[in-house]
């Protein structure tokens, strides 16, 4: 029974995912560890760059080693989606921060048809005792916050680089980050699109001595928040032109109320500028209600194009 059990899985593809960028540290222990997790599965290593000789210690330890000369984690992670034909991808950092050990139950949800996306919750772990970067906590809490506030989810960790995929998933998520921010990418893709949404908790150590961050806290937080807004305008259009259509209504009001009570009780207006001032932010008030209108219907549009899309995907790996 166990040596059934064990080989469930064996006409199933399993690629493992690492992008690098200077990881000379830590890449040959990433892939010894999911080599030995996953004895099965083909470990890619995806260098972006490197000058530490990366490339060369994970290809002596049994990588495949590819490689992506457009600098960013988000180009590296599309050529990846878009090179490797897999049942189960496995994306890892090649920076030692996430345990082999739960490697194999997160491919099992994608493989038994559980889940199209698994999650590798840091936070709920060990994550805010290990890192000694406040504001990367900062920052995660507050990017999970908006998230979860603005696209009515539930997700616990946002940012995480440890995730499985479904083939389906890999094959019709359209890569438009360059760098760090593209974990927020999938997440609201995936929460958009009703994929099938698993999170496990995993444990969480810190980048072991020697070896640095590439996330700049200030400059990667910033694109990380300008992404969330890109996206909430495009999924959710409606509720982002309603929120500035409305923000201009009340300063139209503020600046126009008192030049019309002026004319009511005098029958005169002093403050032209004024008024017209309150009246072009009214049309550009009522503008961005009928833009968010006509974008909604744009977006339905387009996500009924992707639901017939992802059913032909799925029909093509069947077959």
């Amino acid at each position: 029974m166990k040596k059934n059990v064990e080989n469930k899985y064996n006409d199933k593809k399993i690629a493992v995912l690492i992008p690098c960028y200077n990881e000379a540290l830590t890449v040959e222990k990433v892939v010894k560890d999911y080599k030995k997790a996953l004895p099965n599965a083909d470990i890619y290593v995806y260098d972006n760059n490197s000058t530490d000789g990366t490339d060369e210690i994970a290809r002596k330890a049994g990588a495949i080693v590819r490689y992506e000369y457009r600098q960013g984690k988000g180009n590296v992670i599309r050529s990846m989606f878009k090179d490797i034909d897999a049942d189960c991808y496995l994306m890892i950092d090649g920076d030692d921060t996430y345990p082999a050990s739960n490697a194999k139950e997160m491919c099992e949800y994608v493989l038994d048809g559980k889940a199209d996306m698994v999650i590798g919750d840091r936070l709920s772990s060990t994550y805010f005792t290990e890192n000694k970067r406040a504001f990367h906590n900062f920052g995660n809490k507050l990017v999970r916050s908006l998230i979860n506030h603005l696209f009515k989810s539930n997700i616990r960790d946002i940012m995480t680089g440890y995730r499985a995929f479904s083939y389906e998933f890999v094959k019709t998520f359209p890569v438009l980050s360059k760098g760090f921010e593209i974990e927020n990418e999938m997440t609201i893709h995936a929460v958009y699109n009703n994929f099938k949404l698993v999170e496990i908790p995993v444990n969480y150590k810190d980048r072991p001595e020697g070896s640095v961050s590439k996330l700049n806290t200030y400059s990667d937080g910033f694109k990380v928040l300008m992404t969330i807004t890109r996206l909430f305008k495009e999924y959710k259009p409606t509720v982002f032109f309603s929120l500035i259509g409305t923000i201009l209504l009340i300063l139209a009001l503020i600046f126009g109320i008192p030049v019309f009570n002026e004319f009511f009780k005098t029958g005169m207006v002093p403050r032209f500028p004024t008024l017209i001032f309150s009246l072009v932010l009214l049309l550009i008030s009522i503008l961005m209600y009928i833009t968010g209108i006509i974008l909604e219907v744009v977006a339905k549009k387009n996500k009924q194009i992707f639901e017939l899309f992802l059913i032909r995907t799925k029909r093509d790996n069947n077959e």
